[in-house]
Parts: C-alpha cells; structure tokens; sequence
C-alpha cells in the first residue's frame, strides 16, 4: 500500500484510524471558531443540541471574534455582536470585539493554532490555518454549532493535488502571484473537495505569513484545506509570536510514496506577477496583459493580505510620494497588533502622508459590507481573496486581484501597474516580531 498525504495522516491522527482518501471518519476537534455573522445560527444550533444547560466541549479552545461588519453598521449587525458577547461570556469561550482583528489572524497570532490540529471555522477561508501544519478548513453553521457540543465531526478524508514550486522568485513576485497562478490553472472548481498540498523549495523558502496566503485561498479553488508541511521555520515562527516551545513530534509530512490525484510543477523564476480579472478569481493572467487599467480604489487588506508584511510592503513603494489623483486607498489592517505596529514603525504616517484611508482591523469592504464599498462603474485593484460581481459593493463595480506589490505599484500611477517597474521588498517573519511589545 502506498503511503500518506498530509491530509491523510492529520485525519487519521485525528479519528483514531488508518484514513485514505475517500473514507468517513469521526475526528476530533482541537479548535472552534465563528464570527460576527455564522456565530448567531451556530448558537441557535447548540442550544437546540444542548438544551439551556449545555456547556462548550473545549472554552479554552472554542473562540469567537466579531470582524466581519465591526464597527456595527447597522442595528442587525450590533444584535449580532451582542449575541456574540452574550453566548461567549455565558459559556467562558474566547472572544475578541471589535477593532481585535480577523479571526484567521487572531488564531494564528495568539497561538490557539498549532501544528498537527483539527480546526474548524464557520467561515469558508478557515483553510488559512494550514500555513503552520493544522488541517483547517471551513464548516457551516449547524455543523460548528452540534461540533461546539461534542468536540466531534465528521470528514469524507479528500484527494491531495499537489504544487510543487522550486527556483528563487523573481522581484516583485510573492505567494499571492503563485496562488493566483494555481486557481488559474486548475480552475475555480478544479480541487473542489481535495486538500491542496503546497511543496517544492520555494515554498520551503517562503516565510509563514506568504505560506497563510497559498493556504488561506485554496478555497477559491474548491479545496476543503491548503496545507504546508510544517518545519523549522514554523516553529521559529510560533515560538516568537506566542513565547511557547513548541514541539513538532507530533506534526506531519507526507510520505515520499503519497498517493496524488495531480502533481503540478512550476519553475519558480518563470511566473510573472498575476492579477485576476473580474469577475472569478480563475481568470489569473500576467500582470501585463492587464496593465495600464485605470484605477478608481485600491484597497490593501484581508485575511489574505492584510498583515504587517503586507502593508509594510505598499507603504515601502508609496514612501515620499502620493498617490495618483485618480485613485483612493483603503487600507485595513487584519489585526489590532498589526494596526499598533504599523503606529510603532511608521507605516501608518508613511501611508496617510501619501493619501490612504486606514481603518481599524477588521474584514472592512472584502465582502462589501461597508469601510469602503464600490458604486457603479467603479474599478478596484484588491489584495482581496474574491472579486465575484457585487463582492466589494454595487454589482456593477469591476474588481481586479493582486499581490500588496502590485498595488503598491499601481497606487503611483492610477492604473494597474507591473511591480517589476519599481523597487519592491520581501520580508521574513523577524520583521513582524522585532517590534512586538
């Protein structure tokens, strides 16, 4: 018999089984998480399981955050913080407010996530969470709210397509150009219900923060987890966001012999900077088949692409200089920490000083709720994760996908610009730690 993928090991870790692809297990959960908008219907749930009485299976690993329409904008929105608040502190779960952060950074950066666990979120991009070695993946509502009761659910264990990337990147090339370029290639549905295993030693190279993209977007290919084995790198990583040891014994790799339904193979130096046209992040093209496409908004931000490397990255191109009069940036930090250190570093004057908006932490216009919504006509270039019609406001609006670099690059000029035509940074995950409190 042929050996395992990394899904296949997390699974069969986690069920107490011998998994392979294709088979049900009952698997345990390690974390919970809901936010501001699947949180409400996953309560309504437990309580039907549960009764009155019921109790959380892990408080200490059960989170909730209110990111998606926070600050409150509207009356539904502020009743559903409030229910957030009120079940969380009924129950002793985790719960971060408004302004906290996305919950896929929140989990990540205060160490509730770690190599080798199961974690569900009642949010599609839940997948994120497999940049460290966790098998993440997203769930709807009824099946958190019954999992926030047993600690248990049930998995169909998926195929494993395989992205094996070797070679140095070229300038102004980052994780978002290389998961762009899969979801081209596969297509929108092309790892529907497969885990997207990401290897090769250019993803070895690449640091944790570029590995949570590759993750965090195997959904927009259909992929029920994206996964990165878990290495040196990453407990380096863990150890300095969290101040804990961490213990790799117990993560996986999958075995040389694994079975794949696909192995795709790039060379790293041969991709150029992608941009996704409208309206389905599978149209991934050069970035010069697009360049030159006036500009109306900007926006820098996500679960995708909204920490500090990020942003430090736009506001490294705009340093000294202004954006172009035609277009408006808005910025939205993916977390409370990354907000005080974009305040601590000066990245926060950098980028107000050449015309950004910058908003408290939180989802902000990524599905349109508001921070910045698009009207009619209006052309967005977004380090966003989807550009579905209506996706950032009125149906009408255009919006293109890239990388921070290639915003950055097209903030200067009001038109979509190719990177490579200005001087651009990579960062490793020591920039982020060095100015931490």
């Amino acid at each position: 018999m042929s050996g395992k993928t990394l899904a296949e090991k997390l699974l069969s870790a986690k069920s107490g089984t011998d998994a392979r692809a294709g088979d049900y297990v009952e698997a345990d959960v390690d974390v919970a998480m809901a936010h501001d908008i699947t949180g409400p219907l996953a309560f309504q749930t437990f309580d039907e399981v549960t009764g009155d009485d019921g109790e959380l299976f892990a408080p200490d690993r059960t989170v909730f955050t209110i990111d998606h329409h926070a600050p409150a904008d509207g009356v539904q929105a502020a009743n559903n913080h409030n229910a957030v608040r009120e079940f969380a502190a009924k129950h002793g779960a985790h719960q971060f407010d408004v302004g906290d952060g996305i919950c896929h950074a929140v989990l990540v950066e205060e160490g509730f996530v770690g190599p080798g666990d199961l974690v569900i979120g009642a949010d599609s991009h839940s997948t994120t969470y497999g940049g460290i070695g966790a098998f993440g993946t997203g769930v709807g509502s009824t099946d958190l709210g019954t999992a926030l009761a047993t600690g248990e659910l049930w998995f169909r264990v998926p195929k494993t397509l395989r992205f094996e990337v070797d070679g140095n990147l070229q300038d102004g090339v980052y994780a978002k150009d290389l998961i762009l370029r899969f979801i081209g290639d596969v297509g929108f549905d092309g790892c529907t219900y497969m885990a997207a295993e990401y290897a090769g030693s250019t993803i070895e190279s690449l640091p944790i923060h570029e590995r949570l993209v590759l993750s965090n977007m195997a959904i927009e290919m259909g992929g029920k987890t994206g996964l990165v084995a878990p290495d040196e790198r990453t407990e380096s990583y863990l150890e300095r966001q969290t101040g804990n040891e961490i213990d790799l014994s117990d993560a996986f790799v999958s075995d040389d012999d694994a079975d794949y339904e696909a192995v795709h193979t790039y060379d790293a130096a041969a991709l150029a900077p992608q941009v996704s046209k409208p309206s389905n992040p599978e149209n991934a093209v050069d970035v010069t088949e697009v360049a030159g496409t006036e500009i109306d908004q900007l926006f820098v931000g996500t679960c995708t692409n909204g920490r500090y490397e990020d942003i430090k990255i736009v506001a490294d191109i705009l340093a000294g200089e202004t954006i172009a009069p035609n277009a408006r940036m808005v910025v939205v930090p993916a977390s409370k920490s990354v907000y005080q250190h974009m305040l601590q570093t000066g990245v926060f004057q950098t980028l107000t000083d050449a015309g950004a908006v910058i908003q408290s932490a939180g989802c902000g216009p990524c599905a349109g709720y508001h921070q910045g919504v698009l009207g009619d006509g209006d052309v967005c270039l977004a380090t966003a994760n989807r550009n579905f019609p209506g996706r950032e406001g009125s149906m009408e609006s255009s919006v293109y996908l890239s990388s921070p670099a290639t915003v950055g690059a097209s903030a200067l000029y009001g038109e979509i610009t190719d990177p490579r035509e200005v001087e651009t940074k990579r960062y490793d995950d020591t920039v982020f730690a060095e100015v931490l409190p």
